[in-house]
C-alpha cells in the first residue's frame, strides 16, 4: 500500500457518518425539483401510455401495450419519423457549418465587432414564437416581403406559397430553425476559440503557418469539446422544437411538415386520439434521455481532460 492510499483511508475514516445528511439542505431542493418536474411526470406518462383513454380524456383502465400497437399501425408514423430524423440532422448540421466561420469572424478584431456580436444575440434572445411569426409575415403568399421583393426584381412572375406548398415548406422550416439556432452555437464555438492559448498560435505563425493551416491544424482540433457540446444541445433543442413548426405551418399541409413532437400533439388535441399520442410521448422521452446521457458523458470527458 502506497502513501496515497493511506491518505485516502485516513480521509475516509475522518469523514463524519452523517455527511450525506449534512449535505441534504443544500442538494435537497434540487433533488426535490428534479423529482417533481422530471421523474414524476415521466412515470405518469409511462403509466398513462399503458392505459385506455377515451376521446373525452377519461382513464378507463390498464390496457398493456395496446396504445403502442395502435401507434405503430398508424400509416403516417413511418413518414413522420423519417422526416424528424431529416429535420434534426439537417438543422444541426447546417447550424454547425455556418456557426464555425461566423465564430471565427467575430473572434477577429475589427471596428464594430461589439455591435455585430450584439446583433447576433437578437434571434437567440427573442421569443421563438415571435421570430417564427415574423418569418410567417415575411413569407406570406400575397403580402409577404419576400415574394414582393422577388417579383420586383423580376425573379418570379407569380408569388410562391412557401409555407403551404409541400415542395418548399419543410426547407423553409429548416431555414428558420437554423436562423434561431446559429447565435447559441456561434457563441459556444467562440468561447472555445477564446480558450485556445495564444502562444500555440504564435509559435505556428513563427514556423510559417498561414491562417488556414493554423485553423485546420490547431484551432479546429482544439474546438472538439465545444463542437460536441453545442451539437448535442442543438440536437435536444431541435428535436423538441414545437413553436417553429406550429407557428409557421401547424405541421401542414396534412402531415407534410410534422415531426414526432407536433404529430403527438395533433393526435392528442386535434384528433383526440390520446392513447397513441401518449405512447409516442414515451418514445420521444426515451430519445431525449438517450441524448442527455450522451451529453453527460461528453461533459464528463471534457472535465476529465481539463
Amino acid at each position: 500500500m502506497n502513501a496515497t492510499d493511506l491518505v485516502v483511508r485516513k480521509v475516509k475514516k475522518r469523514r463524519p457518518a452523517n455527511s450525506i445528511l449534512n449535505a441534504l439542505p443544500w442538494i435537497g431542493p434540487a433533488i426535490a425539483l428534479i423529482l417533481f418536474v422530471v421523474v414524476w411526470p415521466a412515470i405518469e406518462l409511462i403509466k398513462i401510455s399503458m392505459t385506455e383513454i377515451s376521446s373525452a380524456g377519461t382513464l378507463d383502465g390498464f390496457n398493456g401495450l395496446e396504445n403502442f400497437r395502435k401507434l405503430f399501425e398508424n400509416p403516417d408514423l413511418r413518414t413522420v419519423a423519417i422526416r424528424t430524423i431529416f429535420w434534426v440532422f439537417s438543422v444541426v448540421l447546417l447550424t454547425v457549418l455556418l456557426s464555425l466561420p461566423l465564430a471565427q469572424l467575430i473572434n477577429q478584431s475589427f471596428p464594430g465587432r461589439k455591435f455585430v456580436r450584439w446583433a447576433m444575440i437578437v434571434p437567440w434572445a427573442a421569443s421563438v414564437v415571435m421570430t417564427s411569426i415574423i418569418w410567417k409575415w415575411i413569407l406570406e403568399l400575397t403580402s409577404g416581403e419576400f415574394n414582393l421583393t422577388l417579383q420586383q426584381l423580376g425573379l418570379q412572375d407569380q408569388p410562391v406559397d412557401w409555407l403551404r406548398d409541400p415542395r418548399y415548406s419543410m426547407y423553409v422550416l429548416i431555414w428558420v430553425a437554423v436562423f434561431v439556432s446559429i447565435p447559441f452555437t456561434t457563441f459556444v464555438i467562440l468561447a472555445g476559440l477564446q480558450s485556445i492559448p495564444n502562444d500555440i498560435v504564435e509559435a505556428a505563425q513563427v514556423d510559417g503557418a498561414g491562417p488556414w493551416q493554423i485553423y485546420r491544424g490547431i484551432k479546429f482540433p482544439l474546438l472538439r469539446n465545444a463542437l460536441l457540446i453545442a451539437t448535442i444541445i442543438n440536437l435536444i433543442n431541435v428535436f423538441n422544437s414545437f413553436p417553429i413548426i406550429w407557428a409557421l405551418t401547424r405541421g401542414g399541409p396534412g402531415y407534410n411538415t410534422d415531426t414526432t413532437i407536433t404529430f403527438a400533439y395533433k393526435m392528442a388535441f386535434v384528433e383526440y386520439n390520446m392513447g397513441p399520442s401518449t405512447a409516442l410521448g414515451v418514445i420521444n422521452f426515451a430519445f431525449i434521455m438517450a441524448i442527455v446521457l450522451i451529453y453527460l458523458r461528453v461533459t464528463k470527458a471534457t472535465r476529465d481532460q481539463a
